[in-house]
């Protein structure tokens, strides 16, 4: 099997992932379906049962969304592809601004955020003129808004409106930008390739926040009539402990949050990553450790946005649907890979010299 799919052009071999991939997903959410119809017989654990997989179908709705996104995107090639992700953030940093309070005098501001910086930032992308489109917006544009602003003559809470502004474009359009700008990389002998590594990144951030989000979950589940942690046997107790009742580390931000679960997502992450490294330029170190690069980056954002909502008052950034943590709206769903994609697309740059 490995040696037919070898010898596949690299238009085969990406058909045929997306193939294996979309298999996957279907035979996976038939069994989740098929699971809803469950006879009900205890009335507590069984609407526990049922609660963890609306919790479980709603991560599969976010899969089957991403997966969808990319296979469009490189069904209809890399500038199509780019025009898509720019939708994508437009419509992130459209659903960052609208539950964000804004004033008269930011009327300017806003419309050269959506209609002249995020354009640029794109056609920069699908230019492949990198070393500008990595600077352009921290940069550039960080000097331009303060000063459009300025001459809106609205000094009222000046630096807050602003700060807003630029965070909202750095994660939404900067961050976004780079996810095709890995279409557009080239590896001596990985031509034709390159969505495979939009699929690595994808697969091993969302792998890094699953296993966060589950180990989360389990903890917040009782366990009725289940001994206390102290009373397991030794090692059993210690390892229940460990995993599952840990308490979390901010969790003003995040009630979810702690340091086992969050180890625990990025080691399965990285061994994930080496795993699929056979479909990247990468070796299994390379792979395992640009894995762990991506999803820290990846959950430390994802925690990073869960402190802006606190912030905001707002549970969540849409109003309707389940994202990747039981969260609402499109930004809860690429919060994480707007943070991954810059961090793995500059690691990769570096470290390859590509």
């Amino acid at each position: 099997m490995n040696n037919y799919l070898r010898s596949l052009s690299p238009t085969h071999q990406v058909a045929a992932l997306f193939v294996i991939v979309f298999g996957l997903l279907f035979i996976v959410s038939t069994v989740a379906f098929l699971l809803s119809f469950r006879e009900r017989r205890n009335p507590v654990h069984d609407e526990i049962w049922q609660r963890e997989l609306r919790h479980f179908r709603a991560l599969l709705s976010t899969t089957w969304f991403m997966v969808v996104v990319f296979w469009v995107g490189w069904a209809l090639g890399e500038r199509v592809a780019t025009l898509l992700f720019a939708l994508i953030a437009f419509l992130a940093l459209r659903e960052f601004i609208t539950l964000s309070p804004t004033r008269r005098g930011d009327h300017r501001s806003l419309i050269l955020a959506f209609f002249v910086v995020l354009p640029i930032q794109f056609w920069l992308v699908a230019t492949a003129h990198f070393d500008l489109f990595t600077v352009f917006i921290p940069v550039y544009v960080f000097l331009a808004i303060p000063v459009v602003s300025a001459l809106a003559d609205d000094p009222s809470h000046f630096l807050e409106r602003n700060a807003k502004l630029q965070w909202g474009i750095m994660v939404c359009v900067y961050g976004m930008s780079h996810v095709p700008a890995l279409l557009l990389l080239s590896f001596p002998g990985y031509e034709g390739k390159s969505a495979f590594l939009v699929f690595f990144l994808v697969i091993v951030v969302q792998s890094c926040m699953l296993v966060q989000h589950l180990v989360s979950r389990r903890k917040a589940m009782p366990d009725e009539g289940a001994p206390a942690p102290e009373r397991l046997p030794g090692l059993l107790g210690a390892i229940r402990y460990r995993l599952f009742m840990q308490p979390p580390f901010a969790p003003n931000v995040s009630r979810s949050f702690n340091w086992t679960s969050w180890a625990l997502g990025m080691a399965i992450a990285g061994v994930v990553g080496g795993l699929f490294s056979f479909i990247t330029p990468f070796k299994f170190g390379q792979a395992f450790a640009m894995s762990l690069i991506a999803c820290v980056a990846g959950s430390m954002g994802h925690l990073v946005m869960k402190a802006l909502k606190r912030d905001r008052g707002i549970p969540n950034w849409g109003r309707r649907g389940v994202g990747v943590t039981g969260a609402n709206g499109l930004l809860d769903r690429v919060d994480a890979l707007c943070f991954a994609a810059p961090v793995f697309f500059h690691a990769v740059r570096w470290y390859f010299q590509v």
